[in-house]
């Protein structure tokens, strides 16, 4: 049996608990959304510390245990410096966070969601990110997730639909 695993990973959610773990919500390009433990992480002598941010992309070596499993190490592919100094930018990220942890299910490999994300996360971070990049990216979602698409494909029409599939409001969509 294998007791440990290695695969890439953007940080979509993250928990503190106690006095220095977090429970990170990372989706996978191998094994789909997981729930993983970072032991430590919040300690200023972690060296998992700054690859494991909200947003980032990781390569992550992971043990299996009981409940959830844990981050044995962790390296930063793309931390996306530039995304992370504008505000709107910011808000955009999250918005695509929640969207991917809100609509899929734990333990399902989905490599084109992963990509998908991914490549929205590099568009937001590039120099011009173009504003139709929201309705790209829920569109492209639904379809890749297989709920399909609304009659009308402009913002509001897409909000609501995605607020009916996940049967609650998104968080995001309160900041504006």
């Amino acid at each position: 049996m294998i007791r440990t695993y290695k695969t890439l990973g953007v940080v979509l959610r993250q928990v503190n608990i106690g006095e220095a773990d977090r429970i990170l919500t990372v989706f996978t390009k191998d094994y789909g959304k997981l729930r993983l433990v970072a032991k430590g992480v919040r300690k200023l002598t972690s060296r998992k510390r700054g690859h494991l941010e909200l947003f980032s992309q990781a390569s992550l070596v992971c043990a299996k245990a009981k409940n959830l499993d844990l981050i044995t190490e962790a390296e930063a592919i793309n931390n996306f410096p530039r995304l992370r100094r504008n505000l709107n930018r910011v808000r955009i990220a999250y918005l695509f966070c929640e969207l991917v942890n809100d609509l899929t299910g734990e333990n399902q490999e989905h490599r084109e969601v992963y990509e998908l994300l991914r490549d929205a996360l590099s568009q937001l971070n590039g120099v011009a990110a173009g504003s139709n990049l929201i309705v790209k990216f829920e569109s492209r979602l639904l379809e890749l997730l297989g709920f399909g698409l609304p009659a009308n494909l402009d913002q509001s029409s897409l909000e609501s639909y995605i607020s009916g599939i996940s049967e609650k409001p998104l968080n995001s969509k309160k900041i504006k």
